[in-house]
């Protein structure tokens, strides 16, 4: 019996063996399976064209990123502090009037949308129908901008009116924007950041394949101006990517975007300096690409995929934020919203002093005070407000560098009392000095 008992035990032990030797097995097969499946390149159902524009031509190549992509085209998704849900910033920002007076952006500004909708929202924009813009407002709106650019010119199409242009832009953003069609490798498409970058003594040939993962987002997420008679979109950067670099840039070569027309004074529109703003973040230092967060890496089945369909991390933060932040979800969020708030609560302090610093300048002027007067007012007024729109037109809500964000708006609000005090002063001399006259 004893016996007996032992050799049950030796056979049971000896096919335990056999079935854990063959699950091993089948495993490692497995797992060489699937890399091989992941290092497969894509079924190639059609060639695609250098000069292909159409996402839906190349999603047949790639259909994963194409779904993905195509989920741009969502237009519900609402965060704390933006989102892709179209709403009026002018109706819920009525003091952006004032501190706008004059310039195109009064006539109209939305929250933005999705990728989907770059062209289509460009093209019924007011500030496109109601003034007589140049076709460098197409750089980064249109997938077609390349093909023109090679067949017009540089310059020419730079300062073609945009509504000329218009009957040749059918195509928003597209896979040809990043990718090279035959290789699939990210790919820079616009000669404004090739042009900035070399300014910087930096050769974009040369990147990584991580620092390309930004770059081809910094083609377009930027502060820009059109430059000269030819209207040729230009990157500020000569200087440097902070503020004072940026404000020196303009400084150096006089330009002004517009005269406002309450307080008279030149001002300078920022636009959406992500690239900027994120080039002096601990997440800039640290390594990690725009992609990284906007279009993190995800699996399908055993293949991993850059996520296409770029979006707030806030939707997407078990990919985007707790790959490296082993934080519960929550706890990010709320540490998010709570950057985001501070940085808001700024930006509304600074547009009263903007706002204070205005009303001082027109009492000023009404009172008689002369432009040799107002000269360092206005001067102040412009400071202070390019760095408030720095801060508020950038679309992280200080997040991308929430110190940074802090300093600049701090420096913002000291800047416009200065020019109201500066103002007060020269109006309250020209008061006595009208009193005295009379």
């Amino acid at each position: 019996m004893k016996r007996s008992r032992q050799g049950l035990i030796y056979v049971l032990v000896f096919v335990g063996a056999v079935l854990l030797t063959v699950g091993v097995a089948a495993l490692l097969l497995n797992i060489d399976q699937r890399q091989g499946e992941a290092r497969q390149s894509p079924l190639r159902v059609v060639e695609i064209a250098a000069d292909e524009l159409d996402p839906a031509v190349w999603g047949q190549n790639f259909p994963v990123q194409y779904e993905m992509f195509s989920r741009t085209e969502e237009d519900t998704v609402a965060t704390t502090f933006g989102g892709s849900v179209p709403y009026s910033r002018l109706e819920r920002y009525p003091s952006l009037l004032r501190l706008w007076a004059g310039y195109a952006f009064t006539l109209e500004h939305n929250e933005e949308r999705g990728h989907f909708y770059a062209l289509t929202d460009q093209l019924e924009s007011e500030r496109v129908l109601q003034r007589n813009q140049p076709g460098a407002c197409a750089n980064c709106h249109a997938a077609e901008t390349p093909l023109l650019i090679a067949a017009m010119g540089w310059e020419e199409f730079n300062h073609t009116p945009y509504n000329e242009l218009s009957a040749d832009l059918h195509t928003g953003s597209s896979c040809h924007d990043c990718h090279n069609a035959e290789t699939m490798e990210l790919t820079i498409t616009r000669p404004a950041f090739v042009n900035a970058m070399a300014t910087r003594g930096i050769d974009v040939a040369e990147a990584t394949h991580q620092e390309m993962r930004t770059y081809v987002c910094a083609q377009c997420h930027v502060e820009y101006y059109f430059a000269g008679e030819d209207k040729i979109l230009t990157f500020p950067w000569s200087e440097g990517l902070a503020i004072e670099n940026i404000e020196q840039y303009y400084i150096n070569n006089g330009h002004i975007d517009w005269t406002h027309t309450e307080s008279n004074s030149p001002l300078l529109k920022m636009q959406h300096p992500e690239f900027e703003m994120y080039s002096s973040g601990i997440h800039s230092d640290s390594g990690v690409a725009c992609a990284d967060c906007h279009m993190p890496y995800t699996r399908v089945g055993s293949v991993k995929y850059s996520d296409h369909w770029l979006r707030s991390p806030l939707t997407n933060v078990s990919a985007a934020c707790q790959t490296c932040h082993n934080v519960e979800e929550d706890e990010l969020i709320n540490r998010v919203i709570e950057i985001q708030t501070i940085t808001s609560n700024l930006l509304h302090d600074t547009e009263e002093a903007l706002i204070g610093a205005i009303d001082a300048i027109v009492v000023a002027q009404t009172a008689g005070a002369t432009d040799e007067q107002l000269e360092a007012a206005r001067t102040l007024h412009r400071s202070a407000q390019m760095r408030w729109d720095f801060v508020s037109s950038e679309n992280s809500t200080g997040f991308h560098s929430p110190q940074e964000a802090a300093r600049i708006l701090a420096e913002a609000i000291d800047l416009a009392r200065q020019a109201q005090i500066a103002a007060i002063l020269v109006e309250t001399a020209a008061t006595v000095s009208t009193s005295s006259g009379s």
